[in-house]
């Protein structure tokens, strides 16, 4: 079974593929300072109710947007799996030209959620709005290249700084209000959050199929894409977990990477006073 884990800003999601379907997803808040027992001790006991057992996991991949957090999610795999894991960066073989200034600096989330859209969906045009910590439109042309994107913040950001900055404004949860119109402060936040954000959205994604001169499906991703969905006709296609068909398929475009007879007396010395992971 292949164990896929996808860090973000907010969350680091685990997810277990059998080769057939996914079996297991969990999640945790992130904090770089979680350290690898820790993890074990929270999703081992997770993956058991499952009745996926430790010895079940034959190989990993690791996508994060949290450099400091991915020693330990290493070292978890290495120590508690007793596997090699693979990590998504610009070493492995991506299968797409990209076509951006510095690829290196590109967080591995956007390009996942390319690479598995462009999968899905029959290659391009392609636009993908992930609605997570940022909101992010990333762009694939109909020859299938990533082709960069734009960032704004996300919805959640929002709210927070507004509420931080105004003192009498309330912190709200985002949802979808009955009307545009807010009689009391409440419900006018929420009507400016969420439609503000369909309008950003609507206007981003707008623009980017101008400059492409092509009629691209626009897909939406993340945690808060289904709840956007409902406000707005824009979107072909909602699929919240891309960025986890996305490591999948990076796993499997990288078979050959994988170390098959990592031991535990590897992973003691691959963590040694020298490694930095």
């Amino acid at each position: 079974m292949l164990l896929v884990i996808d860090a973000g800003n907010t969350n680091v999601v685990f997810a277990i593929y059998d080769g057939e379907s996914w079996v297991g997803r969990w999640r945790i808040s992130t904090d770089d300072r979680r350290t690898a027992d820790e993890y074990a001790a929270w999703l081992l006991g997770l993956m058991e109710r499952a009745g996926i057992g430790a010895d079940c996991v034959t190989q990993a991949i690791i996508g994060t947007v949290v450099p400091a957090a991915l020693y330990d999610l290493r070292r978890f795999c290495r120590c508690w799996l007793h596997v090699e894991p693979l990590v998504a960066n610009h070493e492995l073989e991506w299968g797409m030209d990209v076509l951006v200034d510095t690829p290196a600096e590109l967080g591995a989330d956007r390009l996942l959620n390319g690479l598995a859209a462009r999968h899905l969906y029959g290659g391009g045009p392609l636009v993908v709005v992930d609605f997570g910590t940022a909101t992010t439109f990333d762009v694939v042309d109909a020859q299938g290249r990533y082709c960069g994107g734009a960032i704004a913040p996300g919805v959640n950001l929002s709210m927070d700084a507004l509420h931080q900055a105004a003192a009498r404004l309330p912190r709200v949860s985002v949802g979808r209000p009955m009307t545009a119109i807010g009689r009391n402060t409440s419900v006018a936040m929420r009507s400016g959050l969420f439609w503000g954000y369909v309008g950003l959205v609507e206007g981003i994604v707008q623009r980017i199929a101008g400059e492409m001169d092509e009629n691209p499906k626009i897909v939406a991703t993340g945690g808060l894409a289904p709840l956007f969905s409902e406000g707005t006709r824009l979107f072909d296609e909602v699929a919240p977990d891309l960025t986890l068909e996305g490591l999948k398929l990076l796993a499997e475009q990288n078979e050959d990477r994988f170390i098959t007879d990592f031991s535990g007396q590897q992973a003691h010395n691959a963590l040694g006073h020298h490694d930095n992971a």
